[in-house]
């Protein structure tokens, strides 16, 4: 099983612990990642606010080059994750922007994309292609009694109509995974509500306050830690939680994990292997509840 695989900008430069984590579990797996070689950002929604066809024509280029290497795209950021998805959607449908994008491709990259590749996120290969069952049968150190606040991140949600992740609504996807670690995934009232980057460069105040709403409700709701899967939620909630609590005055002290590190620890990876150290937030009371076995 073999995939392209895309970490977009945001991991490489400040979340080395989900490349890590995730290239253990894949290993495990037996999924070959191939990198993804000369690409750049996939334009970001940062882009897509100033100029719609510049981000589409970044992200049709990273699909170009996957289709060049013969294999699918796997990715690990849900704004990479929609802004593939959303040049792939515009490839297939629009033929003037296909004609303009490849005038583009062919011009700088001598490359020409029809569309055709599958995007797919790292949980979805987990959870399709090796199956909860699978997972299951390879759990060694799993987490008991650990309550654990899920947070999807939006871009990977919604709009809805185009991802078609999960139901949007309810979304269970994972949660699942998240369960298959002897975890309980516990209901928290913000659960869906975004995190707030996405406004940290404008009103960085407000940005923390609407991070910190988050960090509150899944501390009332009992949660030993966060798991998500989104980089930019990552940072937000797990590297910016000390300045979180100096805007808010409140003091949160919960661990945010990266999905394939939770699933690595119970996997039986040590804290090293899936790159523990380099959370902000220590995770060591999280150990305490993995079975010793």
């Amino acid at each position: 099983m073999k995939y392209a695989y895309y970490l977009g900008c945001l991991i490489p430069a400040r979340l080395n612990q989900y490349d890590l984590s995730t290239r253990a579990v894949a290993k495990k797996f037996g999924i070959e990642l191939v990198d993804l070689e000369g690409a750049g950002c996939c334009g970001t929604v940062l882009v897509r606010s100033v100029n719609f066809k510049t981000n589409l024509a970044m992200s049709a280029r990273i699909l170009a080059l996957a289709k060049n290497m013969g294999f699918d795209l796997l990715v690990l950021c849900n704004g990479c994750y929609e802004s593939l998805m959303e040049a792939e959607d515009f490839v297939k449908t629009n033929e003037d922007f296909r004609e303009q994008l490849n005038t583009i491709l062919k011009s700088t990259d001598n490359l020409v994309y029809e569309g055709g590749v599958k995007v797919k996120h790292l949980i979805q290969v987990l959870y399709e292609d090796i199956g909860i069952e699978r997972l299951k049968d390879e759990i060694k150190k799993p987490f008991d009694g650990l309550r654990v606040a899920v947070h999807y991140g939006c871009h990977i949600l919604r709009p809805s109509h185009r991802m078609k992740f999960d139901n949007a609504e309810n979304p269970r996807i994972l949660d699942d995974l998240v369960e298959i670690t002897g975890a309980k995934s516990i209901y928290w009232p913000l659960k869906l509500w975004c995190c707030g980057s996405p406004i940290l460069a404008i009103d960085r105040n407000l940005s923390l306050s609407i991070a910190g709403m988050k960090l509150k409700s899944a501390k009332e709701a009992g949660a030993d830690c966060i798991v998500t899967i989104c980089p930019a939620c990552q940072i937000q909630f797990d590297i910016l939680q000390p300045e979180i609590s100096r805007v808010t005055g409140e003091q949160y002290n919960i661990p945010v994990l990266l999905y394939p590190q939770l699933l690595g620890l119970a996997l039986g990876f040590t804290p090293e292997e899936v790159g523990l150290h380099l959370n902000r937030i220590s995770a060591e009371s999280l150990l305490k509840l993995q079975s010793k076995a």
